[in-house]
């Protein structure tokens, strides 16, 4: 178990849309967060991948890298993530390497099996969605074999060559939300991150207990881990005050209640949450939403990340994800924990030195 001091941050970015801003705002505020958290010392930047919601704009996590890369000088860029199944093993393959192009040793290739959206849009993107999620694994050998790895003598592929060639490879992750995921994560020999975020921590400690079980050692192969690397997507929203932090929050809150009824709508302004009038059941939800929240000062959201990392037998890497209808107060939450942490270039505290 590593050192809390050892701790690594990175930043998630659901490019999500706030109510009274376009969808275009938003990719434009993942663009400016992107340099901003660079400059504050974040290891990664990751980009979600969603269709058909009101909620994210992210829909092209592979575009928005091109730009970040472009235009970023020293953090990691990523997907969080591609969604496999939608696409040609190949293709993505050919953008990560085109990615690796434009930020050489710098690109991060986080895959997930999820649609990402709903069964309808699922089939717009591929017709073959039925199928397509069970070729989950034989699509990550697919992508590592065109990455470097080869591809196995009787693959009908196997003579394909993926463009550019370039002298690094992405650094490829699997994501997700359940035990599956962990599996593939721990056969193959790649890092795992959970997406704690998305159901509050459910099932997050069998997850990562089930990768570290799984996982088998692959240390003579590029791309692989000789240990497993487990991290955590998590919700963070920091400010300079308590009731600051619990204030922006309610955005948020409001947000869930209606995501938990299945509907993906912008992120409201805290006014609006504040005058909405809930009922008992919304009301104990959302005790229960603030009592799990990784939400305050700087102190009080570092001790949480702390008892966090012990609850999972010692994660070292958190990617925070802040919704916030604030933009400002955003990036104020990203300064507020760089600082706490006392990050330096890499995404580490100094005190790790």
């Amino acid at each position: 178990m590593r050192e809390m001091s050892g701790f690594t941050l990175s930043v998630l970015d659901q490019s999500s849309v706030a109510a009274g801003r376009t969808p275009g705002e938003a990719i434009r505020e993942t663009l400016a967060l992107a340099r901003h958290c660079d400059a504050l010392g974040f290891r990664r930047y990751w980009c979600a991948e969603h269709h058909n919601s009101a909620s994210h704009a992210g829909t092209a996590p592979e575009v928005l890298m091109a730009a970040i890369a472009a235009t970023t000088e020293r953090i990691r860029v990523g997907s969080a993530g591609v969604m496999l199944p939608h696409y040609s093993s190949l293709k993505v393959a050919e953008q990560f390497r085109v990615l690796e192009a434009i930020a050489p040793g710098r690109i991060d290739l986080g895959v997930g099996r999820a649609p990402g959206s709903d069964g309808r849009t699922a089939f717009a993107l591929n017709p073959n969605a039925n199928e397509a999620a069970d070729r989950f694994p034989a699509q990550v050998m697919e992508v590592l074999g065109w990455h470097g790895d080869g591809l196995p003598e009787n693959h009908p592929f196997r003579s394909i060559v993926a463009q550019p060639a370039v002298e690094t490879r992405p650094e490829m992750w699997i994501l997700g939300s359940s035990d599956y995921g962990a599996q593939v994560a721990g056969y193959f020999g790649l890092p795992y991150c959970f997406a704690h975020f998305f159901s509050d921590g459910g099932g997050s400690e069998q997850a990562i207990a089930v990768y570290r079980e799984s996982f088998q050692p692959k240390p003579d192969m590029p791309g692989r881990l000789a240990a497993p690397n487990p991290a955590l997507g998590v919700y963070c929203l920091v400010a300079d005050t308590e009731a600051e932090a619990k204030r922006l929050f309610r955005s948020r809150e409001l947000w869930r209640l209606k995501r938990d009824r299945g509907l993906y709508l912008p992120l409201p302004s805290v006014e609006e949450a504040e005058a909405h009038p809930y009922n008992d059941l919304e009301l104990a939800r959302l005790e229960r939403m603030r009592a799990a929240a990784m939400v305050g000062t700087p102190e009080q959201v570092k001790a949480k990340l702390e008892a966090l990392s012990a609850e999972h037998g010692g994660v070292a890497e958190f990617a925070v994800i802040t919704h916030c209808h604030d933009a400002a107060a955003r990036r104020r939450s990203y300064t507020l924990l760089a600082e706490v942490f006392g990050l330096r270039a890499g995404g580490v505290p100094m005190a790790a030195e």
